[in-house]
């Protein structure tokens, strides 16, 4: 089963904690054991400073003694500087063996007996020495025939014998330990080790693991690639070949309906001239141009390579020159001006632009001039905000405050449906003299 990256840092974080929990223990353990073998240390110092003490308590012991005994049987004072040489040294490594086996429960009877005992035969022997300074020699040679100092020394010397013993015990002991400490530190060393390589290659054959699927995967995702390109090529040239056949098809369907259109304002224009009513005459004029703005819309759009939008600086020429020689036609003597800046607008929003710019430009030229001839401006410009202005204007009689007294209204009803489909606004501006139609609407922001 393949491995995923989330496996992978997770057991590669597992495993590395394993292993940085083994390091720790090895140098925990290692620090531990170190703090054991220094409290050892010390105490294989103490023991053998124990011994030590009481094998020289012992020996000075046995030298006061010997001096003691000498003294009393030769009466040579010579002895008695070994003496109290002796006997200061046993005083000494007492109170050292005191304080070595201060802790010690086990030994502290043991050490106020010889205490005691030591005491007294000091003392022992202190009165023999002075019996036989006082030339008192046979109290001497008794007190040294009463056997008493040998019981003291045999039994002083069972005491040190036993301290001698403990002090080496605690030397054993402290060996036996250190090697115990060792061989344990030896085994969690290997322990630890064989778990730190178990952990530094559990986490290298995932990772390699990880890499050789990586690879894999990577391969495969290549090889797809170039499968999807291959698929995304013909795919495209098959979308490229349906859109220039949609291409074809949608300017034969514009062509069609700018022919059709063309054909439905032609039949307008006949029924126009046939009628004899001036007004029905009017409206049909009126309406000849509403389509032919719609059928110049579709025009442009099968000549043109984009659908979607429309140049109104192409578009408006156009209209506003079949509006001019229409109007002309009939009869309007107002001429045309225009300025038309290149921007382009969606194709609905065109249509009613278109409509829009036909219903004011045909207003202009039948009712703004009726006595006299003049000019019918128009203007379309760009904005800073995004939007466009369309602008009519003529210098003629002005427009009535009353609609109904010209035409039928069904021009403006018409531009307001247009503006309100666009989301324009639409201003009208009285001019000293005539009249400006503004158109406010929002260009393609694509």
């Amino acid at each position: 089963m393949p491995i995923t990256s989330r496996f992978v840092v997770r057991s590669s974080i597992g495993l590395l904690a394993v292993g940085f929990l083994t390091l720790l223990g090895i140098v925990g353990t290692t620090i531990w054991l170190n703090e054991r073998a220094q409290f050892y240390f010390n105490e294989a110092i103490t023991a053998r400073d124990a011994r030590g003490a009481a094998v020289e308590m012992r020996d000075a012991l046995r030298t006061a003694e010997s001096s003691q005994r000498g003294y009393i049987l030769t009466g040579n004072e010579i002895y008695l500087a070994p003496y109290d040489s002796a006997r200061a040294q046993a005083q000494r490594h007492l109170e050292s063996l005191n304080r070595y086996f201060a802790t010690d429960t086990e030994r502290r009877p043991m050490l106020r007996r010889l205490t005691t005992i030591v005491a007294e035969k000091t003392a022992e022997m202190d009165q023999s020495i002075a019996l036989k300074s006082d030339q008192k020699n046979e109290e001497a040679l008794a007190q040294l025939r009463s056997n008493r100092g040998k019981a003291l020394m045999d039994e002083a010397n069972v005491f040190l014998y036993g301290l001698i013993l403990s002090a080496e015990e605690r030397l054993t002991a402290g060996v036996n330990e250190q090697r115990a400490n060792a061989a344990m530190l030896r085994w969690i060393s290997i322990i630890g080790a064989f778990v730190i390589v178990l952990v530094v290659g559990g986490v290298t054959v995932t990772v390699v693991r990880y890499a050789r699927e990586i690879a894999q995967a990577r391969d495969e995702v290549r090889l797809l690639n170039i499968s999807l390109e291959e698929r995304v090529k013909q795919r495209t040239a098959e979308l490229s070949r349906a859109r220039d056949r949609a291409e074809v098809l949608l300017a034969e369907v514009n062509h069609r309906v700018a022919n059709s259109l063309a054909l439905v304002a032609s039949l307008v224009k006949l029924q126009s001239n046939a009628v004899k009513d001036e007004a029905a005459k009017n409206v049909l004029a009126e309406t000849e141009g509403r389509i032919y703005a719609v059928s110049l819309i579709h025009k442009r759009l099968y000549s043109s390579g984009d659908v979607r939008f429309v140049a109104l600086d192409e578009y408006l020429p156009s209209l506003l020159q079949h509006l001019e020689t229409s109007m002309r036609a009939e009869g309007h003597g107002a001429a045309l001006s225009y300025e038309i800046e290149p921007l382009t607008l969606r194709t609905d929003a065109s249509i009613n632009l278109g409509v829009v710019v036909t219903e004011w430009v045909t207003n202009a030229f039948k009712y703004a001039y009726p006595d006299r001839p003049g000019e019918v401006r128009v203007r379309l410009s760009g904005q800073p905000d995004g939007r466009a202005e369309l602008v009519v204007e003529d210098d003629g009689v002005g427009r009535s405050a009353d609609p109904a007294i010209k035409g039928t209204g069904l021009g403006t009803r018409i531009v307001n449906a247009m503006a309100k489909t666009m989301a324009a606004e639409i201003r009208y501006l009285a001019r000293q003299p005539g009249t400006a139609a503004r158109l406010v609407f929002s260009l393609p922001s694509d």
